[in-house]
This record gives structure tokens, C-alpha cells and sequence, in this order.
């Protein structure tokens, strides 16, 4: 699989649960919680002595995921890893050795870095996406953000200090491929190899990290009479003021988008946010949706909105970035 393609599926996950397993037979149960829960992103490290076997086990019987090896600290551990089959390496901080080593062998890796000196170091070797740890402890979100500046081609996958209430600070960033960290999947469910509590911890963060809800309501009216006839009775009972528009005329703030002729939808339509239409179409086609792709809306080179394929109870429904 070639470097950009990995990235783009770790960009597409959002989220990269890091984890070091006491025991090679947690690999499966943790696997298959990911994968039946549609995170197929996985990065085991090498801080324990079955990380190896664990690898492999996964490798062998889970080839679907995108497996990166973490915590590589030396050329021998990157070649094992390599070995095993894994798909990235990852390592803690910038070995340039290491990361020189796996390079030349035109392997994906994502280097740790905390300074503009090893950011440099690592574009020195051609690399555009590097890890950023310890992030919290190195600046956070601040610290990405004025990355950004003289670094905006630059790509970061942060770790180290993320939690639960702070995570979406970093995937929500434009700069942030993906966050690493260990908080998404409990401890206890690992080694107690609980494949259903595994995949309820992923689906929490996930579902966060999405950020999906209501936007609007859209109606179809006949015509541009009946839409604003709407409009003002919407006014005159719940004194929600409107805005005509070129197509549609929008009621309180934009609760209501009424359609001057009708649009997708048998009634209408139901507009959803979503933190990341790249990340929202990914997650919801492996829970069943399919979209309808020459509905994509791009502005400025991003993905702002799509379309389900089908209706749902009369709406034609669509994700947008909010």
C-alpha cells in the first residue's frame, strides 16, 4: 500500500488507538472489537515482549486493519516489524538513525517529534506527516496551530495527553491527521479480552469525534408563495425571524430551510453535521449508508456535503461540515 493511501486511511479513522498488550492472546478480541466497530486503524507497540506475536496474530488474521507497529526504537525492532508485515512504524521521539534507516528502505513512518528543529529534520528526509509527542506536556492544540504557519503542508498525528474531554480539541485542527492515545479502550476490557465493552469504548469516542446532530429541517413548498406563507407563520406563533435566500428562505437560525420548489425528498430534506465529511462518510458506509456521490458539494478544495442515496421516511437526509 503506498505511504499516501495509509495516511489517508488513518486521516479517514480519525482516531489511532496506541496500545501495549501484557499478553499476545488480547491481540484478537482487540482486533475484532475494532474492525466489528468500524475502526480499522490499530497501532500496537513495542513496550511489552509480545508485541512481536501480537503483531503477527493481527497481520494473519485481521488483514483488513491498517496496522502500525509503535514505540520503534531501534533498526532491528523496525525490521522485525517490517518483517511481520505490518502496514507504518511509528516511534516515540526523532531517531535519526532509525528514521533514515526505514526511509531508505521506502518504508512508511511517522516520527515523533516535539520541536521545529526535528519537524525540520524529518522534512530534511522527505517526510510530511510526523508524530507530535508528548503533545499536551509540548504545547497542545497552541502549539499545532503555530506549527501551521511555517509548516502548511506539514501533517500531525498528536499523542500523548489526550483524553476523552480533550480529543476533539486536536482532530477538529486541519493540520491533525488522525490523534493517537491509549484512553480509548479500557484497560480491564483489553485483558479481559470483553470483544462487546471493547467495541462500546470505541463507539463513545468515535461518536464524539463525529459530532453528528441536527442541523435543519428542510421542506419542500410548492413555490415560492407557499415557502414564504411558511415563513411568516413561522414568524407570527414561534417569532422565528426568516431570511430569503436564491432557493430556499431560512427560518430561526436556520432551523427551518424552506424550499422555494421541491428539492431532494419526497418532503424534504434533513441536514446533519458532521465535524468531518471525509471522516462521517467513512464511518457511516460501515454502518450501511451509501451516498449519493454526484451530490458532493467541495468548496476551497473541501468536502462540505453530501447526500444518502436513499430516503428515510419521506426525507432525503445529507451530512454537512459544521
Amino acid at each position: 500500500m503506498e505511504k499516501e493511501q495509509i495516511i489517508n486511511r488513518i486521516y479517514e479513522s480519525g482516531v489511532l488507538p496506541v496500545i501495549a498488550l501484557n499478553e499476545a492472546d488480547q491481540a484478537l478480541p482487540l482486533a475484532k472489537a475494532c474492525v466489528e466497530s468500524g475502526l480499522n486503524a490499530l497501532e500496537i507497540t513495542f513496550r511489552t515482549e509480545c508485541a512481536a506475536e501480537a503483531l503477527k496474530l493481527i497481520k494473519e488474521n485481521y488483514p483488513e486493519i491498517l496496522l502500525g507497529a509503535g514505540t520503534v526504537l531501534t533498526k532491528e525492532q523496525a525490521d522485525q516489524a517490517i518483517a511481520i508485515g505490518v502496514d507504518f512504524l511509528v516511534t516515540p521521539g526523532f531517531n535519526m538513525e532509525v528514521v533514515k534507516h526505514v526511509v531508505e528502505k521506502g518504508f512508511p513512518i511517522v516520527p515523533g517529534i516535539s520541536t521545529a528543529s526535528e519537524i525540520e529534520q524529518a522534512m530534511m528526509l522527505g517526510l510530511d506527516t510526523v508524530k507530535f509527542f508528548p503533545a499536551e506536556q509540548s504545547g497542545g492544540t497552541a502549539a499545532l496551530k503555530a506549527f501551521a504557519g511555517p509548516y502548511k503542508k506539514l501533517k500531525f498525528v498528536p499523542t500523548g495527553g489526550m483524553t476523552f474531554d480533550n480529543f476533539t480539541d486536536y482532530t477538529n485542527l486541519n493540520n491533525v491527521v488522525a490523534i493517537g492515545g491509549s484512553f480509548m479502550i479500557n484497560k480491564k476490557h483489553i485483558a479481559d479480552k470483553d470483544v462487546e465493552a471493547m467495541k462500546q469504548d470505541i463507539k463513545v469516542v468515535v461518536d464524539k469525534m463525529l459530532g453528528l446532530k441536527l442541523v435543519h429541517l428542510g421542506i419542500n413548498c410548492k413555490d415560492e408563495k407557499e415557502a414564504m406563507d411558511t415563513a411568516l407563520l413561522l414568524e407570527q406563533f414561534l417569532h422565528m425571524p426568516y431570511k430569503a435566500g436564491n432557493s430556499s428562505i431560512f427560518s430561526g437560525v436556520k432551523e427551518f430551510e424552506l424550499m422555494k420548489k421541491p428539492g431532494r425528498g419526497e418532503k424534504g430534506h434533513i441536514a446533519i453535521g458532521v465535524s468531518n465529511i471525509d471522516r462521517g462518510i467513512n464511518y457511516l458506509k460501515k454502518r450501511g449508508i451509501e451516498f449519493a456521490e454526484d451530490s458532493l458539494v467541495i468548496k476551497e478544495n473541501k468536502k462540505t456535503a453530501i447526500y444518502f442515496a436513499k430516503e428515510i421516511a419521506g426525507f432525503a437526509f445529507h451530512l454537512m461540515k459544521i
